[in-house]
């Protein structure tokens, strides 16, 4: 089963990455419960001005969505969703086949 994950990032001032969100999922994994990974795109936080840096009082709004997918092992959907709702990271998550599941933490 394929999964979509949206990630909870943190950006710096000018909007980079200044943590990997994926990384706190990583730890909460089984081996085999994940057979491939792929990084599908972020956004840009919203309080990016057109200077591309945050303004001082914007910088609470430092949180962009960080998208992924991951392909999981058979028989191993409820260890991922697990560790999903274990990351703290995670915004939402949806299978992208067809069981009509939608999972909002």
């Amino acid at each position: 089963m394929k999964y979509r994950v949206v990630f909870r990032e943190r950006s710096d001032g000018a909007g980079e990455k200044a943590d990997d969100p994926a990384s706190y999922l990583d730890t909460q994994l089984e081996d085999g419960v994940v057979l491939d990974a792929a990084f599908v795109g972020r956004a840009e936080p919203d309080s990016l001005h057109s200077s591309d840096r945050l303004e001082e009082d914007d910088s609470f709004l430092s949180l962009s969505p960080e998208v992924w997918e991951y392909d999981v092992a058979e028989g191993r959907d409820a260890d991922f969703k697990n560790a999903l709702l274990n990351s703290g990271m995670v915004m939402e998550f949806e299978p992208l086949e067809a069981s009509g599941e939608l999972g909002v933490t």
